[in-house]
């Protein structure tokens, strides 16, 4: 494996020394340089976006590449989280806590958390952010012939009132862990307004979301090319003040191959969300020598069976999906893929998560064991042939698609190496790479066959995400992040009484017992928690990966300095 990426390297090396021009390249200057005009950089996402879009109103299943990081640049919301995952506040003058009287819990059992904008917070174009932009974004996201927009927190919602033009209560409908997650996004109602009225489909294509784009965050849109880049600039009126850079130039690489170019020849000096594989990423640290390579931690990979109507239909019975991971050595998986980078997962909640200690004992776990699993696929009637494939009673053989999406070497390596261990214990797996026409197309995507390979965030507050209101059925349009569609009413019983307990400590029992109904029924195939990099110049200084699923990348943009 090794051998081929530095195979890959190599030529990229050549083809670094040869002149380009881009928008924005080679803006940093070099090395013992004093800038004296106006400091650029030029990043790069490895996708490209039809949209500067956190929700994605077009995107299929997952996200684009580097999309969430280009809203954090542009746009502002109530609050942010910074890369520990710490709730900050930023449109408003404050978070809502207990502590300081801005979350009650009501004597009912239901409650109200309150905000309060800061009187400096302003528009792009100038206009006063006031309630009546944070209600007309309340009613993108709770409008149901939108659920691109939805989250879950509204599903909690009784009403929400606007005081004055600066105070927003939301009342709840009882208690809610995530209270304090609402508007991490807000939207200009003086422009979109009007075309939710008349025809609120069409706002999912109106230009706001590209080329006529109007945020809050510390850098304004002043281009955007499709396909190609979008270059946007300091906003003198951001609300922690102006950004320390002048200008951000984000170029669209979707190609791993000339995104490694183009950071070798110094065309690109920062990297946004999800990009180079940690392997190419290691490799391109022994050649690059103008920056650095940051490690963080967000959100885990896993297989996830199809759990309605799947194909082979032995997928719904537990002793298969146990199977299965006794079939894989992920520790081996771990080693090669990831050189031990992240710890192997178990369970979707990450080590570092402070209630991890007191779940631990209750995570079921499925050791490397070729010869269990092919004891548990036995037990359900099948037998191996004189080629060591596993058939039925009628003599076919045990099928199983593994998918993934490709464009990412961990994905697609990550696949091709659990399908042979599932062959080597006698099942016909058969990777599939989803090709690239769709990979936007929710019910193919929902559609699954056998068992596909994702990426999920594992915020350990967002439980919820595997709720069976969440899987994703042609009733919500496939938009729910329960990708195996698992539905289980005493499993969501126990997510909806997790989610309304505030006291961490009272939580922990109910934590306890998702996390062993989890394992125990393997509804998901844990694989490994993910460590993503980011490439940064070192002229650059003050930017941080993100740590946790809960942080942001770009949660201090204002404060980047190039020297």
């Amino acid at each position: 494996m090794r051998i081929w990426i530095s195979l890959l390297v190599v030529p990229l090396l050549l083809t670094a020394c040869g002149p380009a021009s881009q928008p924005g390249d080679r803006q940093a200057a070099a090395p013992g340089a004093q800038i004296t005009g106006p400091k650029r950089i030029t990043a790069a996402i490895m996708s490209n976006p039809p949209t500067i879009s956190a929700d994605n109103v077009v995107a299929g299943s997952g996200t684009y590449q580097g999309g969430d990081a280009l809203e954090e640049l542009m746009n502002a919301g109530l609050t942010y989280m910074d890369e520990l995952g710490r709730r900050r506040p930023q449109l408003a003058e404050a978070a809502p806590t207990l502590e300081n009287g801005l979350w009650k819990v009501l004597p009912d059992g239901r409650m109200e958390t309150s905000w309060t904008l800061r009187s400096d917070a302003v528009w792009h174009d100038g206009t006063p952010i006031t309630t009546a932009d944070l209600l007309f974004t309340a009613d993108l996201s709770r409008d149901k012939d939108l659920p691109v927009f939805e989250d879950p927190e509204w599903d909690y919602v009784e009403s929400l009132q606007a005081r004055d033009a600066r105070t927003l209560v939301a009342h709840w409908k009882s208690t809610y862990i995530r209270a304090d997650n609402l508007l991490l996004n807000v939207r200009p109602k003086h422009i979109l307004e009007r075309t939710f009225v008349e025809d609120k489909l069409a706002v999912l294509s109106h230009p706001y979301w590209n080329e006529q784009f109007i945020g809050a965050g510390p850098f304004r849109l002043k281009e955007f090319a499709r396909d190609s880049h979008l270059i946007m600039s300091a906003y003198d009126g951001y609300i922690f003040g102006r950004p320390k850079i002048d200008e951000i130039t984000v170029r669209f690489i979707p190609d791993n191959n000339a995104l490694i170019a183009s950071i070798l020849a110094g065309e690109v000096q920062l990297t946004l969300g999800r990009n180079l594989s940690l392997q190419q990423s290691m490799e391109l640290k022994e050649h690059w020598k103008d920056g650095y390579i940051d490690v963080g931690f967000s959100n885990w990979i896993a297989l996830w069976p199809q759990m309605l109507n799947p194909n082979p239909p032995v997928l719904l019975d537990v002793r298969f999906r146990r199977a299965l991971l006794h079939a894989m050595d992920r520790k081996q998986m771990n080693e090669t893929l990831l050189y031990n980078a992240a710890p192997l997962a178990d369970v979707l909640f990450h080590p570092g998560e402070p209630a991890f200690r007191d779940i631990e004992p209750f995570i079921v776990k499925y050791e490397y064991d070729p010869r269990r699993a092919i004891q548990l696929i036995e037990s359900l009637g099948y037998a191996r042939g004189a080629d060591g494939f596993f058939r039925d009673a009628s003599g076919q053989t045990l099928p199983l698609e593994v998918r993934t999406s490709g464009g990412e070497d961990t994905h697609e390596m990550g696949l091709f190496s659990a399908a042979d261990y599932f062959r080597q214990v006698g099942i016909a797996a058969e990777p599939f790479i989803i090709p690239q026409a769709q990979r936007n197309d929710r019910e193919f995507n929902a559609t699954f066959p056998g068992v596909r390979l994702w990426r999920q965030n594992n915020d350990i507050l967002s439980v919820d995400r595997l709720h069976s209101r969440e899987a994703t059925l042609a009733a919500n349009r496939f938009t729910g992040s329960n990708r195996s569609r698992y539905m289980n009413a005493e499993f969501d019983a126990m997510i909806d009484k997790y989610m309304v307990t505030i006291s961490e400590r009272e939580r922990v029992p109910m934590l306890q017992q998702i996390v062993r109904h989890i394992t125990e029924n393997v509804t998901l195939l844990d694989l490994w928690y993910n460590a993503e990099t980011i490439m940064v110049g070192n002229r650059l200084q003050n930017v941080v990966n993100k740590k946790t699923s809960r942080a942001n990348q770009a949660w201090n943009a204002h404060e980047w300095v190039l020297q």
